[in-house]
């Protein structure tokens, strides 16, 4: 993550792995989670806090998360079911989970099946936020598989390229393998210039953004430093930002994602319909290679990523995944550097709930 959206030094306040769970899970079953539900859901969030993708933590999303199911948006205590399967694929309907919570349900399943056959691919339809496509893709990962992952969110959000209004979500996506020695390949993306939630880092930690990275109401890129603007102010961009820059490819991921998670899945177009289809897919390496030279063949790649000589004025080359495995290690250590806004926002619901809140 860019250095403008890490929380200033004097707004961090340090917190353990095992004192964010214990506040988190609290929290969670408050509103109606069972304990085992809760627990899944926080260690997506707390994961991706230990990586350092701060987007899709404890900060942004849990309050979402709560207002939702305080409103009855998302189903605290959902049943999801098996709409169709077969030997390769399983289609579920979450009723009303969220994603943090049947994602990992979706691609387990996905697992098994490529356990039996070499590939599975679960589709899930009627879930909340995926809450990071890292985390599910990685599931595979620690499984000793390749893992895919992605989601098509409505289309209230990117701007086709030369488009004035929105017809895509960020359509995030991300794909992982396991490695040996180094840290595993992990390639998390949202198809637009930047993903949504970090607007909202950026407003808490006063960051401006770039140009190129939203458009205002018209649909014009925005090509000058701004500050982050509220909900309802603007739309993204696809990454690329601009024609000339590569729009185009960012767009027509975009595209693909929606086709792939809304249309296959029976949701239908997401700017039609809101979208909110998932996919999870899992490809068994041992049905190709056996997965210790794979591992080694990995090594020997992202080895030679991260040795590449840097170009004038960088400090090094890193490739998809290693920044996350250093943080998490030293996360591990020295604990989750949390805004004291994020400190506060808990301390509050817990008065709100009526749950004792044991933070820093």
């Amino acid at each position: 993550m860019l250095d403008r959206f890490k929380v200033p030094i004097e707004d961090r306040v340090y917190v353990k792995r095992d004192q964010i769970v214990a506040a988190t899970e609290a929290v969670f079953q408050k509103v109606g989670m069972s304990a085992s539900d809760a627990q899944q859901s926080t260690d997506v969030l707390v994961t991706n806090d230990m990586r350092g993708v701060e987007t899709h933590g404890v900060s942004n999303m849990l309050r979402r998360y709560v207002a939702d199911f305080l409103s009855g948006a998302q189903n605290a205590k959902a049943e999801p079911k098996v709409l169709r399967e077969s030997a390769t694929m399983v289609h579920m309907d979450a009723d009303g989970a969220l994603g943090i919570t049947v994602g990992p349900q979706a691609m387990r399943r996905a697992i098994e099946k490529a356990r039996e056959v070499g590939i599975g691919v679960a589709t899930v339809i009627n879930a909340g936020h995926l809450g990071g496509a890292g985390y599910h893709a990685t599931l595979a990962a620690n499984e000793g598989m390749l893992g895919h992952c992605m989601a098509g969110p409505g289309g209230s959000q990117m701007v086709p390229t030369f488009g004035a209004e929105p017809r895509l979500g960020t359509c995030p996506i991300a794909w992982a393998a396991p490695s040996g020695k180094e840290h595993p390949f992990l390639f998390d993306i949202a198809s637009t210039q930047i993903a949504a939630n970090k607007i909202s880092l950026a407003k808490r930690t006063g960051a401006k953004l770039q140009p190129g990275w939203i458009t205002g109401m018209d649909g014009e890129p925005i090509l000058e430093p701004v500050d982050a603007p509220g909900p309802g102010e603007y739309y993204m961009l696809p990454f690329g930002g601009t024609r000339e820059n590569g729009s185009h490819k960012g767009y027509g991921l975009g595209a693909m994602v929606d086709i792939w998670c809304n249309s296959l899945t029976g949701v239908g177009a997401g700017f039609i319909t809101g979208g909110g289809g998932q996919w999870f897919a899992a490809y068994d390496i041992e049905s190709w290679i056996g997965l210790d030279e794979f591992k080694s063949h990995v090594d020997d790649f992202l080895s030679g990523l991260k040795n590449t000589p840097p170009a004038k004025g960088h400090e090094r080359v890193l490739y998809p995944g290693l920044s996350e495995g250093e943080e998490t290690e030293k996360r591990t250590k020295e604990g989750i550097p949390y805004h004291r806004e994020v400190i506060d926002w808990y301390k509050s619901i817990g008065a709100e709930l009526g749950i004792g809140i044991e933070l820093p």
